[in-house]
């Protein structure tokens, strides 16, 4: 099983300095390897390989005007080739937005090979080329080590993320049991609504530090540019950005964990977010939930826990389909958080409605268990109820 663990770094001095000029180098190569390619493109119709680009670096350092990329690792550097390689790929494949050339303000980072050396009861770390280094380490870790990408975040913090292959085999799955599945309803009202009648309060983690952001980017935009004053402004407003991600960060983890534990399955809708975002009177808000980031949250730790994470489509009517006898109600409204079936006249909470009925959807959908079969489990005592 492959886990990521991400500690904070605090080098000095010249360790500093080396760090400093890797994340330069390798921001340099990137941009060079994408220049060369556009160009390559535009010429022959075709772009150059990865395996020439690394060829032509290989000559490049043996210049005297960029002889400098021999004093950085050079496997931060082959890794920079390749991750043009698989952005150009992505393009072409996904069409996934082109590839944008790296600037040195902001987060930088580069990726160094298995050769880290970790001394957990030193508090120490060893990178290539730079040596030793003073790391907080909060955990420690078994198993070997396949890469580390160390990154420097516009706060001015080091961090060094290490990819460990630990050896423990992903758990096997059981047979998902519906009396053991959660939906999660996600929304902008309460951050989620859960198929046991249970409301999480949204976090708001923009909306709580949003006059101090906009206080300290009044600030910046009066300071001259070049100035120490804007440059100590730039780095407290990145601060309270950090803070704000740290929140919602912490928010997302502790309620995706909770999710994965008490639960043998979780259902969720496919939520197009990408689209959602061009609503502009809503973007603010579906930004500062972190909706994708939770989905991704909790496919890789029922991933790593043997549970089950399964998504419905994005067309399945899980708000305007009453739970109690399966009438859509077509003509349901955004507004309407609480309506009336005109077939049965029960009486439905949107939200908690839309929970159910994605357990159901989920299940029927993957073959699970039938309709007939998933009504009568759910009058026998399933936690939110009978459909």
């Amino acid at each position: 099983m492959l886990k990521a663990y991400k500690y904070r770094l605090y080098p000095k001095g010249k360790s500093e300095q080396q760090i400093l000029r890797n994340l330069g180098s390798a921001r340099w190569v990137y941009n060079w390897a994408l220049q060369r390619k556009i160009e390559t493109y535009r010429q022959n119709g075709k772009s150059i390989s990865g395996f020439s680009l690394m060829r032509e670096l290989t000559a490049l350092k043996q210049q005297e005007e960029t002889s400098w990329l021999k004093e950085v690792d050079a496997h931060s550097l082959q890794k920079a080739i390749i991750h043009v390689e698989a952005a150009f790929t992505r393009f072409f494949r996904e069409k996934n937005g082109f590839p944008n050339f790296k600037s040195r303000h902001g987060r930088q980072s580069f990726k160094v090979d298995t050769t880290v050396n970790c001394k957990f009861d030193e508090n120490k770390i060893k990178l290539p080329k730079t040596g030793w280094l003073k790391c907080k380490f909060s955990r420690t870790f078994d198993g070997e080590v396949r890469h580390a990408v160390v990154s420097r975040e516009t706060t001015g913090k080091y961090f060094v993320s290490i990819l460990v292959e630990n050896g423990i085999p992903i758990p096997r799955k059981s047979k998902p049991d519906i009396s053991q599945a959660v939906g999660v309803d996600l929304g902008l009202k309460d951050f989620a609504v859960l198929s046991t009648g249970e409301k999480i309060v949204h976090p708001k983690c923009l909306k709580k530090y949003e006059i101090q952001l906009k206080t300290l980017q009044r600030k910046l935009s009066k300071k001259q540019k070049g100035s120490n004053r804007r440059r100590k402004t730039k780095t407290r407003l990145a601060k309270k950005h950090e803070k704000v991600r740290n929140v919602r960060s912490d928010f997302l983890h502790k309620l995706s964990t909770q999710l994965v534990r008490e639960n043998q399955t979780v259902c969720m809708e496919n939520l197009n977010v990408s689209g959602m975002l061009k609503n502009h009177h809503l973007s603010k808000s579906i930004g500062d939930s972190g909706w994708s980031e939770f989905r991704r949250m909790l496919g890789y730790k029922c991933e790593w826990s043997g549970k089950h994470y399964i998504e419905i489509g994005r067309f399945d009517p899980s708000s305007k389909m009453c739970g109690k006898c399966g009438h859509i109600n077509r003509g349901l409204k955004l507004s309407d958080r609480n309506w009336t079936c005109p077939n049965c006249s029960a009486i439905l909470d949107r939200d908690i409605n839309a929970a159910e009925n994605i357990v159901w959807f989920a299940f029927r959908e993957q073959n699970l268990i039938t309709p007939t079969d998933c009504r009568e489990v759910l009058m026998e005592g399933a936690r939110w109820g009978s459909l």
